[in-house]
């Protein structure tokens, strides 16, 4: 049968920016900038393949030695694009980062599968793997999809305002894609990020082994700017070299298959999901989770 016959899903997606990321080269640090303000950084697949263009720019630019990636406005980013105008999830993108296949005339469970292997899992794999030092500059909100964003970095710097949260066992689901939560976190407080899902500050954060350095909001953006020229200080090869080196210990650990096995869960979440409401993500939207921070607060 053929799948383009099979189904039919309208892409409605109305973008409010034809500039969701911003790139800047400030010396020899590339710095990277979620520009979706207005919608506290929600990553639609137009912020994704953007900021994979943005990361293999600066991985191709010999004079960048060190990356930074920022959030625009309040908050570094509210997660995962489920409720704003620019959700693009229908949408069909010929410019492909792995080699999945197009998502968007597939049935059943292999929609969101493939759209996830790609724009998700996939990029932020190959994201975590670049060989030049990364920097994430956390304030504010850093949920659910954020915490990929962060994840994937080398070190993470937080404002002392920011707060960091996995929200999505609410949906049923076991945490976001890149499931990094027992790495980035001790396993008991891994479950306690997850079951309760509930904000963690950023001195919490700090004090479990997540943020490296948690400073004054007006002084975020100084001290990351001066953490990313030490960085670009080191030789070349020997930070590519020790960034293989632990991110393979990682992988000794069981990072890589503990990530397989869980997006594996998550998808067969979204399917039981759509069987028993219609709706992969349970009926939640983005102000459906909102409401429901605040009542769980």
């Amino acid at each position: 049968m053929d799948d383009t016959n099979f189904v039919s899903r309208p892409d409605d997606a109305v973008y409010e920016t034809d500039s969701p990321v911003l790139y800047e080269v400030k010396g020899n640090v590339a710095w990277i900038t979620l520009n979706r303000p207005g919608f506290n950084n929600a990553q639609n697949s137009q912020m994704t393949y953007a900021l994979d263009d943005a990361f293999g720019r600066a991985a191709g630019d010999d004079a960048v030695r060190a990356i930074v990636l920022a959030g625009a406005g309040r908050h570094f980013s509210a997660g995962h694009d489920i409720g704003t105008p620019g959700r693009d999830v229908n949408r069909s993108f010929e410019r492909r980062a792995s080699m999945w296949w197009d998502h968007s005339n597939k049935p059943g469970g292999e929609f969101l599968y493939a759209r996830e292997q790609e724009v998700y899992l996939g990029m932020c794999r190959r994201w975590r793997d670049l060989p030049k030092p990364t920097v994430a500059m956390v304030q504010g909100a850093c949920v659910a999809g954020g915490l990929m964003l962060a994840w994937v970095c080398d070190l993470i710097v937080a404002s002392d305002d920011a707060f960091f949260q996995d929200p999505v066992v609410r949906m049923g689901i076991p945490g976001v894609e890149y499931f990094a939560h027992a790495f980035e976190l001790n396993p008991r407080i891994a479950k306690e990020f997850l079951l309760l899902g509930e904000k963690m500050g950023a001195e919490r954060a700090y004090q479990m082994g997540m943020v490296n350095k948690v400073v004054p909001r007006d002084e975020l953006e100084a001290t990351v700017g001066q953490i990313a020229q030490k960085l670009a200080a080191q030789p070349r090869l020997g930070v590519a070299l020790t960034k293989q080196a632990i991110n393979h210990a990682e992988d000794l650990m069981g990072k890589r298959a503990s990530m397989d096995a869980t997006f594996a869960w998550h998808h067969f979440a979204h399917a039981h999901n759509e069987l028993v409401s219609g709706d992969k993500l349970a009926g939640f939207d983005a102000r459906a989770m909102a409401r429901a921070n605040r009542e769980g607060a």
